[in-house]
C-alpha cells in the first residue's frame, strides 16, 4: 500500500472513531468508552464496514455492556497480519477473518505466500462467531462470453483486489496461478479496491474481475451485493469463470485448507443461465485466546439479540441466523467466552451441523 492510500486509509478510520464516540458521548445509549471493542474490518465501502457501523448502533441504542469501534483496514489478510504481529491488540481487539485465511496463513513467509504475507502467522485464533460464507475471488465475473474458463485468461488484463484481501486479491492470485498458471508475468493483473476494479471492467479497462457473493449455511439464500448489481445495470451480458469440485480439492491439499466446494444453482447470479462451479469459505469475527473471555461472552449475547433486527436493516444480515454464528465452531476452536454466551443460550448443539475449522499441523 502507498503512502497516499495509507494517509486516505487513517483519515477515513479517524472519522469512523470520531462518530463513534460521538455516537457514545451523545448519551444514545448505556456503552461508555472502556466498553468499546475495537474490530478490524476491510477497506472502506466494502459491505462489513457499513453493516458494523449499523451494528455497532444498535448496541449502543440497546443499552449493550460491550459496543465496537470498526476500523477500516486493507483488508482480511492485513488483519491476520497486524494482529499476529501487534501482540498489545490480543486482549483490546477482534477482527473479521476466514477459516482457510486462518489456514494459509501458517503457510506466511514461503514462497507461494511471501508476496502477501511476508511472515508466518501460526497463531490458533479463537472464533466468536460466523457472519457469511463468502465466494468471491473463487470465480471471475467478464462481459466477454467467448472466455470459458480462468485458464482463458493468460495474457489478459484482469483486476483482483487488494493483496491485504483475502478472497477479492489473494485466494484469487492463489487459484488463478496454481490451477490455470495465470501470473502477473504472463498477464496484465491488477490489484485495486473492489469500486475501482468493478468500474474498470464497466469501462472495458480489463477483461475479467473478482465480484462477490455470500451465502450461509444451508445454501438457500444468498447475497448479492452491490458490486454485481452496478455490473448488471450495465445492460451487458455478464459470464462467469468457475472452478471445479477437483481444482477446490486440489487447493485444499496445496495449501491445507478447507475451501467448500458450491454447484451454485443457475439463476444465483445475474444473467448466470448454468450452474457455476464456486469456493466458498467462512467468514468469522475472531480474537487471540487472551481476549477477555467476559467482554467476548458479552459481544456475542449482544450480537445473538441484536441479529434478528440487523436483517431487516442491513443486506448482509438478511443471511444472518444462529445456525450461521455457530456454523464452523467447536470446543477446540472458539473462545471460551464465545461458548458460554452459547451455550446460555441454548445454542451450542448447532455447532454439530457443520464440519469444524481446523487448524493446520506445525
Amino acid at each position: 500500500m502507498n503512502l497516499s492510500t495509507l494517509k486516505k486509509l487513517k483519515k477515513r478510520t479517524a472519522a469512523v472513531a470520531c462518530a463513534v464516540g460521538l455516537s457514545i458521548a451523545g448519551g444514545i445509549g448505556q456503552a461508555t468508552a472502556q466498553d468499546s471493542i475495537a474490530v478490524l474490518l476491510c477497506p472502506f465501502g466494502c459491505g462489513p464496514i457499513a453493516g458494523d457501523t449499523i451494528l455497532m448502533n444498535q448496541m449502543i441504542k440497546d443499552g449493550a455492556e460491550v459496543t465496537l469501534l470498526p476500523q477500516e483496514t486493507p483488508g482480511y489478510m492485513y488483519n491476520i497480519r497486524e494482529m499476529g504481529m501487534n501482540e498489545r491488540k490480543w486482549k483490546t481487539s477482534v477482527f473479521a477473518t476466514e477459516d482457510t485465511l486462518i489456514q494459509v496463513a501458517y503457510a506466511g513467509g514461503s514462497d507461494t505466500m511471501k508476496e502477501f504475507l511476508p511472515e508466518p502467522v501460526k497463531v490458533p485464533w479463537k472464533l466468536l462467531y460466523g457472519e457469511a460464507w463468502w465466494g468471491q475471488g473463487k470465480f471471475l465475473v467478464t462481459f466477454d462470453c467467448n472466455l470459458k474458463t480462468m485458464g482463458d485468461l493468460k495474457g489478459k488484463r484482469i483486476s483482483l483486489g487488494l493483496r491485504g484481501q483475502s478472497d477479492w486479491g489473494v485466494f484469487a492470485r492463489l487459484f488463478l496461478e496454481h490451477l490455470y498458471g495465470v501470473t502477473p508475468d504472463n498477464s496484465d493483473v491488477r490489484h485495486m479496491t473492489p469500486g475501482q476494479l468493478t468500474q474498470q471492467l464497466i469501462d472495458g479497462a480489463t477483461d475479467a474481475a473478482v465480484t462477490p457473493i455470500g451465502a450461509e449455511p444451508s445454501l438457500k439464500e444468498f447475497i448479492i451485493p452491490g458490486p454485481v448489481r452496478q455490473l448488471e445495470a450495465t445492460g451487458k451480458k455478464m459470464c462467469y469463470l468457475g472452478v471445479t469440485k477437483d481444482e477446490v480439492a486440489t487447493m485444499n491439499k496445496k495449501f491445507g485448507a478447507t475451501w467448500t466446494y458450491v454447484d451454485l444453482p443457475a439463476g444465483t447470479l445475474p444473467h448466470q443461465d448454468q450452474p457455476l462451479g464456486v469456493a466458498f469459505n467462512k467468514g468469522f469475527k475472531a480474537a487471540h485466546e487472551s481476549f477477555d473471555e467476559e467482554r467476548a461472552y458479552k459481544f456475542v449475547k449482544a450480537v445473538a439479540k441484536i441479529g434478528p433486527k440487523m436483517k431487516e436493516l442491513h443486506a448482509l444480515w438478511r443471511i444472518w441466523s444462529p445456525e450461521l454464528m455457530t456454523c464452523g465452531l467447536s470446543e477446540e476452536n472458539t473462545h471460551p467466552g464465545a461458548i458460554r454466551a452459547y451455550k446460555e443460550l441454548g445454542w451450542w448443539d448447532k455447532t454439530k451441523n457443520c464440519e469444524p475449522m481446523t487448524y493446520p499441523a506445525g
